[in-house]
C-alpha cells in the first residue's frame, strides 16, 4: 500500500509541476485513501516543502519578485491562521465551495482567453489571502494561488518558480503548526524520506514535459486541471 501511495503521489508531482501550482490539489485527495485527515495535512506540508525546494533548483531563474511579496506575504499570514484553526473546526463545505469556484473560474478563463485581472496590488493580495488560509484550514489551497498567477498571464518558467517560492513560505510556516500539533507521527519517518525522493522526480519529470509546450498552451493546461480538480472535488462532495 505505500508503494502504491507513493507511486500515486509521484504521479501528482507530475501533475502539479505541469499545473504550475503543485501537487495538493491530488495529492490531498489521495493521501486521504491511505491515512486520517490531521495526517494528510502533516505529510501533504511536509511533501510541498521538500517540492517546492526541488521547483526552486529546476525554475530558479524565472521567479517574480513583485508577486511574490504581494501574493507570499498574505498566503504566509492566513496559512498560520488557517492552520492554527484546523485544530478546532474542519469545514465541511469548504471543500465544495473551492470546488465551484475553481470550476466557474477556469472555464471563464478558457473560455474568454483576454480575461486578466487588473494588474492591482489588491488583487494579487487577496488571492494570496484566501490560498493562504485555504491551504491551512484544508489543506490545498495552490488551485487559488494558480488562477490568480494564471490571470496575469505570466511566462511559464516565472508562473511556477513564483508559485513555488510563494508555496514555500506557505508550507513551511504551516508545517511548523503541524508539528506543534502533533499532525507528525515520528514512526512516519521513512515515508517522510521517501517523499524527498519523490518531489524531486515528480518535479524532474514534470519539467522535461513542460519544455514541449508554449507559454500559451501552459496556461490552457493550468486551467483545464484547475477545471478537472474542481470538477473532481464537486463530485467527491455527493459521494
Amino acid at each position: 500500500m505505500t508503494a502504491l501511495f507513493l507511486f500515486l503521489a509521484f504521479l501528482a508531482e507530475v501533475a502539479g509541476t505541469l499545473g504550475g501550482f503543485g501537487s495538493s490539489m491530488l495529492f490531498v485527495p489521495v493521501a486521504g485513501l491511505f491515512y486520517d485527515f490531521k495526517t494528510v495535512l502533516g505529510i501533504t506540508a511536509l511533501m510541498h516543502v521538500f517540492s517546492n525546494i526541488s521547483k526552486l533548483i529546476l525554475f530558479r531563474q524565472g521567479l517574480n519578485y513583485r508577486l511574490l511579496l504581494l501574493i507570499g506575504l498574505p498566503s504566509v499570514i492566513m496559512v498560520i491562521a488557517g492552520a492554527r484553526l484546523s485544530a478546532f473546526v474542519h469545514f465541511s463545505y469548504a471543500a465544495f465551495i473551492l470546488g465551484i469556484f475553481l470550476l466557474a473560474f477556469s472555464l471563464l478563463m478558457l473560455f474568454n482567453p483576454g480575461f486578466l485581472l487588473p494588474d492591482k496590488p489588491r488583487w494579487a493580495i487577496s488571492g494570496g489571502a484566501i490560498a493562504g488560509f485555504l491551504a491551512g484550514i484544508i489543506g490545498t489551497g495552490g488551485a487559488v494561488r494558480g488562477l490568480t498567477l494564471a490571470a496575469f498571464n505570466l511566462e511559464k518558467n516565472t508562473f511556477i518558480a513564483t508559485s513555488a517560492a510563494i508555496d514555500f513560505g506557505v508550507d513551511f510556516s504551516r508545517t511548523l503548526i503541524y508539528f506543534y500539533q502533533d499532525y507528525m507521527d515520528v514512526g512516519n519517518i521513512p515515508l517522510f524520506l521517501a517523499l524527498v525522493f519523490v518531489a524531486y522526480s515528480g518535479s524532474y519529470s514534470g519539467k522535461l514535459l513542460l519544455g514541449k509546450f508554449s507559454t500559451d498552451t501552459f496556461r490552457k493546461i493550468v486551467l483545464v486541471i484547475i477545471a478537472i480538480t474542481g470538477l473532481l472535488q464537486i463530485i467527491t462532495f455527493f459521494k
